[in-house]
C-alpha cells in the first residue's frame, strides 16, 4: 500500500499525517516519541527568502543564533496546530541567541495573511519567509510537512525532527538550548 502511494506521489510534499494513516499502531507508538534526529543530509543549504513584506532573510545572517526553521503550508493541519507554540517558544527565547524562520510552501500572500488573521497569533509575531517555487523545500529535502532543522551557531544543521511538534514543551525547549552559545561565546554542542 505504501509502495502504491509512494509510486503515485513522486514529487507532491504531503502532510505526515496523510503518511501516518497508513502506518501499523504497534509503529505509531514509536513514531509518536520522536524527537530531534541528528542532521546526516550534509552541509547546509543556502536559504535566502522573502518575508511578508518583502525583506530578505539570508540565513547566513543568523551566525552565532540557533536557528530553527521550520517549513509548512496553510493545508497542512499538524502545520497550523505547531503554530502557536512556535509562537510561544521564539517568546520564550526572545532575549536569547534564537531566531525562527517560518517557511510557507508555495502559497500566496493573500492565502498565508488570511490564515495568519483568522489564528490567535499575534500580527507580525513570527517571521513567514515564501518559497514561492518550492525550490527552498527540495535544497533542504523536505518532502513532508511540517518538517523543521535546527541549525547551530555555526550554520551548520545539527538535527532535524519530521512532525509537528509542542514546541513549548519543556523538552523541546531543553534540547534548542543545549544549543546555544554560552555566555563565553561557545555553545553547549
Amino acid at each position: 500500500m505504501l509502495a502504491a502511494l509512494a509510486a503515485g506521489m513522486t514529487s507532491r510534499i504531503l502532510p505526515v499525517g496523510a503518511l501516518l494513516s497508513l502506518v501499523p499502531d504497534t509503529l505509531l507508538a514509536k513514531v509518536a516519541a520522536a524527537r530531534f534526529v541528528a542532521w546526516k543530509g550534509g552541509a547546509t543549504p543556502p536559504l535566502v527568502l522573502k518575508d511578508r513584506k518583502g525583506r530578505t532573510h539570508d540565513l547566513a545572517a543568523y551566525r552565532g543564533k540557533v536557528v530553527l526553521v521550520n517549513f509548512w503550508a496553510t493545508w497542512c493541519e499538524p502545520c497550523r496546530d505547531e503554530m502557536p507554540s512556535l509562537e510561544e517558544l521564539q517568546d520564550r527565547l526572545k532575549d536569547r541567541p534564537f531566531a525562527l524562520l517560518t517557511v510557507n510552501m508555495e502559497e500566496s500572500d493573500a492565502k498565508v495573511t488570511g490564515f495568519l488573521q483568522s489564528t490567535m497569533l499575534m500580527e507580525d509575531s513570527l517571521v513567514v519567509l515564501f518559497d514561492r517555487f518550492g525550490t527552498a523545500a527540495k535544497d533542504w529535502k523536505a518532502r513532508m510537512l511540517p518538517v523543521s532543522f535546527l541549525i547551530g551557531p555555526d550554520g551548520r544543521i545539527r538535527e532535524t525532527l519530521l512532525g509537528a511538534a509542542n514546541w513549548s514543551a519543556k523538552e523541546v525547549v531543553s534540547q534548542i538550548e543545549r544549543l546555544m552559545p554560552a555566555k563565553g561565546g561557545r555553545s553547549g554542542a
